[in-house]
Parts: C-alpha cells; sequence; structure tokens
C-alpha cells in the first residue's frame, strides 16, 4: 500500500523517479563513456581480484586522453603549474626563469595572487589577451578582439553554452542544429538536453569522409519540414574520422551557412593534429575574412579550442576558449550573464590555456626542451596514424580511410549475417556486440560505431591512436586475430 499514512503524513513515494524526472535527459547519450565502459571497468576489478582472463589488463583504446595512455605532460607546462600552485617555488633554483615570469604574471593576475581565487566570468583578462594574439597569429594578422573570446571549462562547455542561446520555439519552430554523422556525442547528447531537433547530414565515408554541400542541402531541405534549422556544427579535424577539411571545402561551408542563415559553429580542437602529406589545418575564421567583408561582417560563427588535445592531452585540467565572431550585442550580454552563473572556468585550466597560446619564444632558455617535446608527441601521432591505417588494412572485412588527423580511426567493419542475427537475438546493436566480444576475448575497449551515427547498414568502430607505439601495435595485432576468428565463427 503506498499510500501509507506515518504519522498522519501521507507517504506517496519518491519525488524523483525515471517517470517524474526530466525526459530530455533519459534521451541523453554518451557512448563514449557508455555500457562498453562500464564492462571494461568491472572487468579490471576482476583482474585485479585474481580472475584468470585470456588477457593480463584492459587496454582502453575508447577515449582521447592523451595522458592515461601513457603520454607524458610537457615539461614546462608542469613547470609553470607548480609554481602557479605553490608560488614559494618561486625562490627554487631548479625551475628556469621563463617558467617564473610565466608563473608571477598569471599570479598577479588572480585575486589575492593565488589561483585558488575565483577569476572574472569570461576568464581573466590578460590571458584573454594572450589568446586574442594566438588567433591573430595563427590566422596571419587577422585581428582578433580579447572581448569576444570567452575561457571555457574544456571546449564542451563553451560548445554547450552556445547552444543553449540558440534554442528556442516549440513544434516545429523548435531550432534545429545540423551535425554531422558520424558525430562526437556531446553534440547529441547536448542537443537531447536541451530538447533541440538534431539533423543529421552524412559524410562521404568513400571520399576520405569529406563535407558534400549537395549533402548538406539535403539535410537542411528534409528537416525545413519539420523544424527551424538555425545552426550548423562543424568539427575539424574531424572526430571520430580524422579527416581535415580543405580550404574550398571551408570556403563552400561558409557560402551555404551565409546563403540560408545559419549559425556556424566550428569545433576545432584538434587544429595541430594534422599528419597526411598535402593536409593543412585552415581555420573557419581565417578563411571566413579572406573571403572578404560580405561574409566577414555578417556570418555569425563561433569558434572552438581547448587544452586537452594537439599535443597537450592535459584533458583533467579543463582548459577552453571561444571566439565569437558578428554576434549581436545584446545576445553578448546574455552569453555574459549565462557565463557568469557559473561564476568561472577552473584557473588553473586558464593558467594552462594561457601557457598553449604563449609558449616559449626563440630567445628563453625552455625553447629547446619545449620544441622537443612538441615536435616528438606530434611526430609519434602522424607515424601512428599511418601505422593504424596500414595494418587495419591488411585485414579481411577491415576498411580504413588515411587518418588525416585529430586521435582516431573509425574504421568499416563488414559482419557476417549470422553475427547481425545472433546481435539481433541478444537485443544488440550489431557493431556494439562485436565490440562486447573483442573487450571480453582481448581485453580491448573500443567504442561501436553506432554510438556516432553511421549509414544504415554500415557497421564501424573508432579507437584512438594515442597507445604508445608498441603498444598499439599489439592492440592493432589483437584486433586482427579477433576479427578473423568472429568472421570465421558467424560464416
Amino acid at each position: 500500500m503506498s499510500q501509507q499514512a506515518v504519522n498522519g503524513v501521507s507517504h506517496r513515494g519518491r519525488v524523483l523517479t525515471l517517470d517524474s524526472m526530466n525526459p530530455n535527459v533519459k534521451r541523453v547519450e554518451y557512448a563514449v563513456r557508455g555500457p562498453i565502459v562500464q564492462r571494461a571497468v568491472q572487468i579490471e576489478k576482476e583482474l585485479k581480484e585474481g580472475a584468470k582472463k585470456p588477457f593480463t589488463e584492459v587496454i582502453k583504446a575508447n577515449i582521447g586522453d592523451a595522458h592515461a595512455m601513457g603520454q607524458k605532460p610537457i615539461t614546462f607546462f608542469r613547470q609553470v603549474l607548480a609554481l602557479c600552485s605553490y608560488p614559494a617555488l618561486l625562490e627554487d633554483s631548479k625551475f628556469p626563469e621563463d617558467a617564473k615570469q610565466r608563473a608571477r604574471r598569471i599570479l598577479e593576475a588572480c585575486g589575492g595572487h593565488s589561483i585558488g581565487a575565483y577569476s572574472a566570468s569570461q576568464g581573466i583578462e590578460c590571458i584573454r589577451q594572450d589568446v586574442a594574439r594566438y588567433i591573430e597569429k595563427r590566422d596571419g594578422g587577422i585581428p582578433s578582439n580579447p572581448d569576444n573570446i570567452y575561457l571555457s571549462t574544456g571546449a564542451s562547455d563553451a560548445i554547450v553554452t552556445i547552444l543553449k542561446l540558440l534554442v528556442c520555439g516549440e513544434g516545429r519552430d523548435r531550432t534545429g542544429v545540423m551535425i554531422s554523422i558520424p558525430q562526437y556525442p556531446l553534440y547529441s547528447a547536448a542537443l537531447a538536453d536541451l530538447g533541440a531537433v538534431q539533423i543529421n547530414y552524412y559524410l562521404d565515408e568513400d571520399n576520405c569522409w569529406s563535407l558534400n554541400i549537395t549533402e548538406l542541402r539535403r539535410a537542411l531541405s528534409a528537416a525545413r519540414e519539420h523544424c527551424n534549422p538555425r545552426v550548423l556544427c562543424i568539427i575539424n579535424p574531424g572526430n571520430p574520422t580524422g579527416q581535415v577539411q580543405s580550404r574550398q571545402c571551408i570556403e563552400d561551408v561558409i557560402r551555404f551557412a551565409k546563403e540560408e542563415h545559419l549559425f556556424l559553429m566550428a569545433d576545432e580542437v584538434y587544429q595541430d593534429n594534422v599528419y597526411a602529406e598535402g593536409c593543412q589545418f585552415h581555420s573557419f575564421k581565417k578563411v571566413l575574412f579572406e573571403m572578404g567583408p560580405e561574409y566577414s561582417n555578417t556570418v555569425e560563427m563561433a569558434s572552438f579550442h581547448s587544452t586537452s588535445k594537439c599535443y597537450m592531452g592535459e584533458c583533467g585540467f579543463r582548459g577552453g576558449y571561444m571566439e565569437v565572431i558578428n554576434l549581436d550585442p545584446e545576445v553578448k550580454a546574455q552569453l555574459i550573464k549565462l557565463v557568469s552563473v557559473r561564476l568561472c572556468p577552473p584557473v588553473p585550466g586558464q593558467a594552462l590555456l594561457d601557457l598553449v597560446v604563449n609558449p616559449p619564444q626563440p630567445d628563453e632558455p625552455s625553447y629547446a626542451t619545449f620544441m622537443k617535446e612538441r615536435t616528438a608527441v606530434l611526430s609519434a601521432l602522424a607515424e601512428k596514424a599511418r601505422l593504424t591505417e596500414q595494418i587495419f588494412n591488411t585485414v579481411p572485412g577491415i576498411t580504413c580511410n588515411p587518418v588525416q588527423g585529430a586521435m582516431y580511426t573509425f574504421p568499416r567493419i563488414t559482419l557476417p549475417q549470422k553475427a547481425i542475427d545472433k546481435a539481433k537475438e541478444l537485443g544488440l546493436v550489431p557493431d556494439m556486440f562485436y565490440c562486447m566480444r573483442l573487450l571480453d576475448e582481448e581485453g580491448i575497449c573500443l567504442v561501436p560505431g553506432s554510438g556516432f551515427g553511421q549509414r544504415e547498414g554500415t557497421y564501424h568502430f573508432r579507437m584512438t591512436i594515442l597507445p604508445p607505439t608498441e603498444k598499439l601495435k599489439v592492440v592493432l595485432q589483437k584486433i586482427r586475430e579477433f576479427q578473423l576468428r568472429f568472421t570465421q565463427e558467424f560464416s
């Protein structure tokens, strides 16, 4: 009897249940940390407790977490952060003078000279100035205004904040947001949470995951039947697909956004991760301004960067920024209000971001070591990108596009019909079934392609190329053996 009277107060069960909670939250899915990862954690626990498995460790190749995969932090960054965290070290002669100068400058900009103090909601002023200078230098002198820079808790936080500003309307007037398929699940999760309409546009797998304007038009006109498309999201270099957009493609996208009156969101967190011959990173902002005032004065855009990727891999510090272009001044006031509700981004993350945008210069003592470490990380990633593509393409039933940039590969797997039937019988999506079996038999944790979206009838997985080269070779070899065994079992 649920209506028991306890001390004369009627008792009606819990206030918050699955039925009474926010329905949008239930629609949120985030494959990168989904059921497969929960299973991986459980297997790790079993191994610790002495359970016998056909492997001795779980290799998590599911997430772009560089340091967790063994990448060493950049010395200079950690020296300055140590000095900022414990200023007494400024007296220590083991720290180079340029690291001390950076730390003093950051501490002077903090309340009470401590990174434990709140900062301004938009981020520390001198760091925003450094970000603006970095963008100007990156884009060949195109001006950047620190007032348009918002520091954030990683890029994710800024992306969600901009989406919050953009989503409105009911029914057929609901905001539609165009996202690439395959996509990074942050986008689908945020759209579900905000109750926006997700508009899928498909990247062209047969053409190295390139973006096709015809496909954008198809997706847009189909979506106009049931929502109000207002936003176009681009990830370049691509996650999970690793493609790097050509300059021509970026121009076409900008023209399309202008013609169709769309707000552009450019997720550029992998801008230093470009490996393939003939590929180059072009920022959306640079191309926008080079196309002339007809575009640079009208197209509304936000672009995002982070300390979590590239050669830094400092995911845990949650540092990032966004730059907004052509934002209505009244909306900007609302944006400042929105970020101020969150008080401020983590100050250690802001300090780290400052070092990323203002690294050691050629005349400073830390320059040689910094360049050596940075180059080593990026060239190792380039080598692993080549290795991954090469090895996967020798495995029957796996096809892999060149990993032009970012930190992932998204190979296509051909699954035997019997495996597809078995998966359905178990109530699993076929590539989830494949990845679960791989985890149980080989101890390798990958994310099924279905978690990112894929064309109907195709199957993929996303794997990060971050493990150390020798371990990556083991991972690729194990996947190869598993694929052959799996195919044989179900053929």
